[in-house]
């Protein structure tokens, strides 16, 4: 059989779409039937609007016939109450009409008809534009069927989302847990910290760790990137460098007699220079500034390795930048390091951040920058050890407009204040 869409039946004969005739001529819907059933049609057969309106109701029905003139209903008023059913699939409807005014098929156009025969109606014609209409309906299903596809893989891809989603947030509270103390008092001293991702899981990490004779180290780390691959490399260096236990500390070595004492800040850099190299297999690196400070003397042995200069701020206010820059960590295999040393005095604070805070962009352009930073220090220079970082952050909050960040903002801030220091003035 030619022309039309056909679909396999029963013994393999094929089949055409089903046809509802809704004429009011007994001798049209005799001859209308035997045609479409001739040429293979299925045929459901109406003499009235409302029997035909109730049966497109429950039956999926893609092609309709239906004369213009009929009592009670016309032509264009049917096609209106048939538009106006909640059907998924789309009817293609067909008016009978011996009208040819262009008004006339204007008004069958607008009222919801989707093409016209002629009357008396031409077996040839009639069977064209059913062919045709088969044609629309059968691209309208196909949309319906990739519409139906789509509306299950959005579903499933919401699933998926909303339990990445929730898993993110898991994995953000577990990474914040990575700084266990925002703030401790020490002999000679106080250590604060502050750590805000910009996402869900960053790459930013700040901590400190004991080290025998009253000293302690402290960092301040920014892995490249963001999301998942950043923050899982934070999490092994969080691991090698927050741990309590001095064996698995990277920073830490064990000497002869069984005492532990610290490694020069430029050989634990190579130390994690060589494991990125040797045990990670990413194309990720790190930025670390890495200090050890005596908390008798002030005395401080650090490493700056790629990190944004640390500031010391001094007792009267004013505002020095340590530090001679170097290579980020992971980036080449014989990158150099080397440790600058400094002595803080009574007073001063410590302050290691990361490029968050100097990258920190306003409304209007531009950025916080170095002198933008000195500004803020500046500003709350009276306020409390435990109060600084806090008031840091919601002063960089006035000069970005926003609370969310675009990239980590951390710091640790280390406050030295000796007990013999002589008092000021």
């Amino acid at each position: 059989m030619t022309g039309g869409f056909a679909v396999p039946g029963p013994g393999g004969l094929t089949r055409q779409s089903h046809v509802l005739i809704l004429e009011n001529s007994r001798a049209q819907r005799t001859f209308l039937s035997m045609l479409l059933r001739k040429w293979g049609h299925d045929v459901t057969v109406c003499e009235r609007p409302a029997e035909a309106l109730d049966i497109l109701a429950h039956r999926d029905i893609p092609i309709v016939l239906t004369d213009w003139m009929m009592p009670g209903m016309s032509g264009p008023d049917f096609c209106r109450a048939f538009r106006a059913m909640q059907r998924e699939s789309y009817g293609y409807v067909i008016l009978l009409t011996s009208k040819s005014a262009k008004e006339d098929i204007a008004q069958g156009l607008e009222a919801g008809a989707d093409d016209f025969v002629a009357k008396p109606v031409n077996p040839h014609e009639l069977r064209a534009r059913i062919q045709a209409g088969e044609r629309i309906v059968a691209m309208q299903g196909e949309l319906v069927s990739q519409n139906r596809k789509i509306r299950t893989t959005l579903a499933e891809l919401r699933t998926l989302y909303d339990a990445l989603d929730r898993d993110l947030h898991e994995a953000k509270r577990l990474q914040e847990s990575l700084v266990r103390e925002t703030f401790r008092t020490l002999h000679n001293g106080s250590v604060a910290l502050i750590l805000r991702s910009s996402g869900h899981v960053g790459g930013d990490l700040v901590g400190f760790f004991p080290i025998p004779g009253n000293r302690i180290g402290v960092f301040s780390l920014d892995v490249s990137g963001h999301g998942v691959t950043s923050a899982l490399l934070t999490a092994r260096m969080a691991g090698l460098l927050c741990t309590a236990a001095p064996e698995q500390n990277v920073a830490l070595v064990q000497m002869r007699g069984g005492d532990w004492q610290a490694l020069p800040p430029d050989a634990v850099a190579r130390k994690l220079n060589a494991m990125m190299f040797e045990e990670v297999e990413t194309d990720l690196y790190f930025t670390i500034c890495l200090a050890e400070v005596c908390l008798d003397t002030g005395h401080v042995r650090m490493v700056q390795a790629g990190h944004p200069h640390p500031a010391i701020q001094h007792a009267d206010g004013t505002i020095d930048w340590v530090g001679d820059g170097g290579m980020p960590i992971g980036l080449l295999p014989d990158a150099r390091f080397e440790t600058v040393e400094f002595t803080l005095t009574p007073g001063d604070r410590l302050l290691l951040h990361s490029d968050g805070f100097t990258e920190c962009s306003a409304p209007t352009g531009g950025f916080l920058d170095e002198s933008g930073l000195a500004e803020l220090l500046s500003r709350n220079a009276a306020a409390a050890p435990e109060d600084f970082l806090p008031a840091c952050i919601e002063g960089l909050e006035r000069f970005a407009g926003r609370a969310d960040f675009d990239d980590d903002v951390s710091a640790l801030c280390l406050h030295f204040t000796p007990e013999d220091a002589p008092e000021a003035g």
